[in-house]
């Protein structure tokens, strides 16, 4: 997406529990412990991905976005499709994602990642793309700003 920023990725804390699990020092139960709230979030909301559980090996994860922010409002802790997000990005200024992915066979779940969205990202990109043309340009900036001035 274009204005995601601050990207957090888990995997490596999902690596040590998968870890754990496969060592014996965390028992299945432990990690799977998917609600019935977030089973139904995948089910109505989820994103397949073609990645098999890592626990029961039966079935493929399935990714749900959860949207937090204060422009949100009541909004705020809704599950939404990936198809939904970009049309958000446009019209709120700044919401973070959360990804959780389930097994929707054997209750597995792990965050995956969180990242930032909205309309600020796309004010941020702007401007840092502009004072990358006039870094790039060297000396020449003020030259550059003159001829767009002109225009």
């Amino acid at each position: 997406m274009r204005t995601q920023r601050q990207v957090v990725d888990y995997s490596l804390q999902k690596r040590a529990v998968l870890r754990g699990v496969l060592s014996g020092q965390v028992g299945t139960y432990e990690v799977c412990d998917a609600s019935p709230y977030l089973k139904n979030a995948a089910h109505f909301h989820g994103e397949p991905t073609d990645r098999l559980c890592p626990i029961c090996r039966r079935e493929n994860l399935t990714h749900v976005h959860y949207i937090y922010g204060d422009e949100l409002k009541q909004s705020a802790g809704q599950a939404r499709t990936l198809a939904e997000l970009p049309v958000l990005a446009m019209t709120v200024r700044e919401f973070q994602v959360f990804v959780v992915e389930v097994c929707r066979s054997c209750d597995w779940n792990h965050l995956v990642e969180q990242y930032l969205l909205g309309r600020d990202g796309l004010a941020a990109a702007g401007a840092e793309s502009e004072d990358d043309r006039v870094a790039s340009a060297g000396g020449g900036g003020m030259e550059i700003r003159r001829r767009e001035a002109r225009r």
